[in-house]
């Protein structure tokens, strides 16, 4: 079985830059005028962690910088708060990619689990600091555990649409160095 070409890490980051674009687009159609019950998951978040534990290559950090700080924007929260948390949050598992390529899913939805609840509780606490009016808690964490419950589903749509999957032992990209 021949491999073809790999594919340039610039061909994910556009890929996960018009994912983006419909997401947002999508968020902000007014599909429904009732509120919703139940709070819908951060698809984002997800489909960025994923990404940054499979190919920490494919998603700059200044990728994800930008792209959360346009959605804090369109999304009229403070700007700058959750970019800065899920950038910081991204950058830890990145760091914990290589180490983290080898265990199963349960534990890096475990690991993913515990870095998005200390990103909603350091979001929450930062904004009763500085005394901003945020959601009732209880929404905060039924976007958690929405969060928490469609990681792997953005993973395996990751992995068998995307192609998103994490390197094998010993692979290197186009110029050589080991991924």
């Amino acid at each position: 079985m021949a491999n073809g070409k790999p594919t340039s890490p610039l061909v994910f980051t556009a890929l996960f830059l018009c994912i983006v674009v419909v997401s947002l687009f999508m968020r902000l159609l007014p599909l429904g005028l009732s509120p919703d019950t139940w709070p819908m998951p951060n698809l984002l978040v997800c489909l960025t962690f994923a990404w940054v534990l499979r190919r920490p290559d494919y998603l700059p950090a200044l990728v994800i910088g930008a792209v959360f700080f346009a959605e804090d924007l369109l999304l009229l929260r403070p700007p700058g708060l959750w970019a800065l948390l899920v950038l910081l949050g991204s950058e830890f598992l990145r760091r914990r990619g290589a180490g983290l390529r080898g265990v199963t899913i349960v534990l890096e939805l475990a690991i993913v689990s515990a870095v998005l609840l200390a990103m909603t509780l350091a979001y929450r606490v930062i904004l009763a600091i500085v005394m901003v009016p945020q959601a009732p808690l209880g929404l905060s964490m039924g976007q958690f555990i929405g969060t928490v419950v469609a990681y792997p589903v953005v993973v395996m749509v990751s992995h068998f649409v995307f192609n998103v999957r994490k390197p094998a032992t010993g692979e290197v990209d186009a110029i050589g160095r080991r991924v």
